[in-house]
């Protein structure tokens, strides 16, 4: 027998294999107007696009003003901003960013 002789590394099937993954949160901070964020789609530094949404919310408040007969002020939900969400999104590639629900 030789001296310094070292046996070659097998690789054996059926060891176990770690798989290491990091992820990154993309949660980003938006409001109830335009934001300033990176879009997580095209990593462009954009300002958002904002489309208003009625809400349930929106809808009870005409509802409660039908059934009060105040039917002529029933569209002032749909016309307040702080009764309807937010919806941002990628001026540039169009990817939803979020929604802030007010």
């Amino acid at each position: 027998m030789s001296q310094g002789y070292t046996p070659a590394q097998t690789y054996q099937p059926g060891g176990p294999v770690i798989i290491q993954t990091t992820t990154t949160s993309n949660v980003v901070p938006i409001g109830s107007h335009p934001s300033q964020v990176q879009c997580p789609s095209c990593h462009a530094n954009i300002l958002t696009t904002v489309k208003r949404q009625p809400t349930g919310r929106t809808h009870c408040f005409a509802l409660i003003l039908c059934l009060f007969l105040c039917w002529p002020c029933v569209c002032v939900p749909y016309c307040i901003d702080s009764c309807q969400n937010a919806e941002h999104s990628c001026p540039n590639c169009g990817a939803y960013i979020g929604t802030y629900e007010s």
